[in-house]
């Protein structure tokens, strides 16, 4: 089957939504306003856009693949639908006990997030399975209809069933769902052994009560999408981005929408991961920062790290601890409340802080007109030069440099006895400095040395911060690729349909059994491949197994790859061999002594990742022709700088950009601090570097 040669990328975010159409290899884009009430409408008024600026019409589309914030919004702003937990007697506040730990130890006046749904949304049932998956108690049908009869007289639109030990055995899961399919057959019904089949009931039950409580509301978004799009003659299947980085079917999304929750930022280190991939780096360090959020990922071997727990919805700025755990696959990386519309305001101890709220786009930062009054990090951005106001999204937007002064000097100067332009400095210091420790951090986990990678920038608002990033971190090279500011939704056309499955089953290795992990692994394999061939009848299926291992007595468990041999022809000494191969690169050496056990096992069917020929780089001397100047703040020096102004498209490969200075196109800004030069490579990269480099 020939690859689709007309295929639209759509990504929803905070405060832009995204398109890009691809047509024989070249690409078109657009981004508009995200609208909230009814998303659908910016991707219908982006897709013209493109559409017009290809010369297609929209029939001609022959795939979509889209990725919304619409499932986090959803968890984070509280308005998904009334949904109902049932659970087993005696577990009936697990989610708002959480795990006891506290992630402000010496904070006195902690207070823990409300859980999703309070405890007269929570129900109980008899019976019970032991952590070996045997039923100690029968659970009784009698039982489940009187709970179901309860939830039906309360009008419930969704109900989550997470029992205790279900991933072992789901026996007792299903017998409610047939219930609940029987007395309400138009309520919606998530139960934890199908959504996340893993121990941890606290995380297990969370997740199942996220997937049913934004289960209607993405349902309902994902049958509007669709019909608009017939209504303007697109016939052509919908796919959806999930948070592991692949591609699902839109069936399987309104099944388990709770995999959507990190769909943008995935396709965005689905995206950074192909640009490695094309100048052959093995450390990448993808930073994207769009209107709401910025999220740090690191790209090893040309593939982003993934973990299987994450949090959304923190209270406390995106400190970890402080939000809701949602056990699926996911891309790993760190995310905090800094984008272009994050907000600025002074605090109790006269410090700036910038975030986690958000302008989004209804209303907007101050110089956006949209009558915002409070100062976002795009005000601060304009007055310190780095945007021009004529020519912001393409000139669509017209912005209003007075307005963002104002608001500086109202929200953050007047308070600090500070001018609107060390108002903005600050303000664009603080966010900055936020990112750089979110990347230390994150570097550190992972026993990283940041000063060995290079930084991948995408995103409307990480080309303007992406050079002072560069140099906090002490990282020497920086690339923007074409189409940086859509670099979500370009990631979502170079994406595979792909689909991981996971079972927590646990196993010491004193206690392995060769047979039993090779039948689990294969019905694993099994469900995974048919999930992909919904979406993918014809294409070969690769298929990689990761086992979750540990010390015995140790709380947490690090993941293990293995290789298609060692899963299915399984042998304790290599499983061993591997643990503390890994154990040790990350903590430094193993613990003799210890039995060592796992406790998940997955496995992720995916379809071949495209191929990416390497790239011939070129040294960059002749020097790039200015279209205008400008003063630009150097934050390094802490003074305004003349600096030229270069159109990107009409750089030739291999001219320089010599700093300071602004490369400018119509969806983003790429500020070059005073210590670095520009290069422009033959695939229309940017490339970045320290003054003086690559001569």
């Amino acid at each position: 089957m020939a690859a689709p040669s007309v295929r639209l990328g759509v990504d929803i975010g905070g405060t832009f939504t995204d398109v890009v159409l691809e047509k024989d290899g070249a690409a078109f884009s657009t981004k508009v306003l995200t609208t909230y009430a009814a998303p659908e409408n910016a991707i219908i008024d982006g897709m013209h856009q493109v559409c017009a600026k290809a010369g297609v019409a929209p029939a001609q589309i022959e795939q979509i693949i889209h990725g919304t914030t619409l499932a986090t919004n959803a968890l984070i702003e509280r308005r998904g639908a009334k949904t109902a937990l049932i659970t087993t007697e005696g577990f009936r506040d697990v989610i708002e006990m959480r795990t006891e730990s506290r992630f402000e130890q010496y904070d006195l006046n902690l207070n823990l997030p409300d859980p999703l749904l309070p405890r007269q949304m929570r129900f109980t049932v008899p019976g019970r399975v032991n952590a070996k998956g045997e039923i100690l108690v029968d659970l009784d049908r009698a039982d489940v209809e009187a709970v179901v009869d309860k939830i039906a007289q309360a009008g419930f639109e969704s109900v989550a069933v997470g029992l205790i030990h279900s991933y072992l055995n789901p026996a007792h899961e299903q017998l409610v769902r047939d219930v609940l399919a029987e007395r309400l057959p138009n309520v919606a019904v998530s139960i934890s052994s199908e959504v996340s089949p893993q121990m941890r009931e606290y995380e297990r039950f969370n997740t199942v009560v996220a997937n049913a409580y934004i289960k209607p509301l993405m349902a309902s978004y994902l049958g509007r999408l669709e019909d608009r799009l017939r209504g303007e003659g697109v016939g052509c299947r919908i796919f959806l981005m999930h948070s592991g980085g692949g591609i699902i079917s839109i069936q399987n999304a309104a099944d388990f929408p709770v995999r959507l929750v990190e769909s943008g930022p995935a396709g965005g280190a689905v995206f950074a991961a192909h640009i490695a991939a094309r100048y052959g780096l093995d450390k990448v360090l993808s930073f994207d920062m769009g209107g709401t959020t910025a999220k740090i990922c690191l790209i090893k071997n040309q593939t982003p790290k993934t973990s299987r727990v994450f949090e959304v919805a923190r209270t406390y700025r995106f400190k970890k601890g402080s939000g809701m755990p949602i056990s699926i696959p996911v891309i790993d990386m760190v995310e905090i409340g800094a984008g272009g519309g994050s907000l600025a305001h002074v605090d109790s101890m006269r410090q700036i802080r910038v975030g986690p709220e958000s302008a989004g786009s209804e209303p907007g930062p101050a110089c956006y007109g949209r009558k915002g009054t409070r100062p976002a990090v795009t005000d601060a951005d304009l007055v310190l030069g780095k945007l021009d106001p004529e020519n912001f999204a393409g000139g669509s937007i017209k912005l209003d440099p007075e307005a963002s002064k104002f608001a500086l000097s109202n929200h953050v100067g007047e308070t600090l006895d500070m001018d609107a332009v060390e108002a903005a400095f600050g303000v664009a210091e603080v966010v900055d400095e936020n990112m750089a420790n979110a990347a230390r951090v994150h570097a550190v986990e992972n026993g990283e040395d940041l000063s060995e990678y290079t930084m991948i920038a995408f995103g409307g608002a990480a080309p303007l911060h992406a050079g002072r990033l560069c140099e906090k971190l002490g990282v020497d090279r920086l690339l923007v690729p074409t189409g940086a500011g859509v670099g979500s939704a370009i990631g979502f056309l170079r994406a595979p349909f792909s689909f991981e499955a996971n079972r927590s089953v646990y196993m010491k290795l004193s206690d392995f059994d060769g047979e039993k992990i090779k039948r689990l692994l294969t019905d694993l394999k099994s469900e995974a491949t048919g999930f992909v061939r919904t979406c993918d009848a014809v294409s070969p299926i690769l298929s990689e197994f990761k086992v979750y291992m540990r010390y015995t007595g140790q709380g947490w468990e690090i993941p293990i790859d293995l290789t298609e041999d060692q899963a299915m022809h399984p042998d304790a000494a290599t499983f061993e061999a591997r643990f503390i191969e890994d154990y040790t690169k990350l903590f430094g050496r193993p613990v003799a002594g210890m039995d060592i056990e796992i406790t998940v096992w997955s496995v992720n069917a995916t379809t071949p990742p495209e191929k990416v020929a390497r790239m011939d780089e070129t040294s960059g001397k002749a020097r790039a022709t200015s279209v205008a100047g400008r003063q630009i703040f150097d934050a390094a020096l802490a003074k305004f700088l003349n600096a030229e102004v270069v159109n990107r498209f009409d750089m030739t490969s291999g001219e320089r950009a010599v700093g300071p200075a602004a490369v400018v196109e119509d969806e983003t800004t790429i500020i070059i601090p005073a210590s670095r030069d520009a290069i422009r490579q033959p695939d229309g990269c940017i490339d970045i570097v320290v003054k003086g480099a690559a001569q």
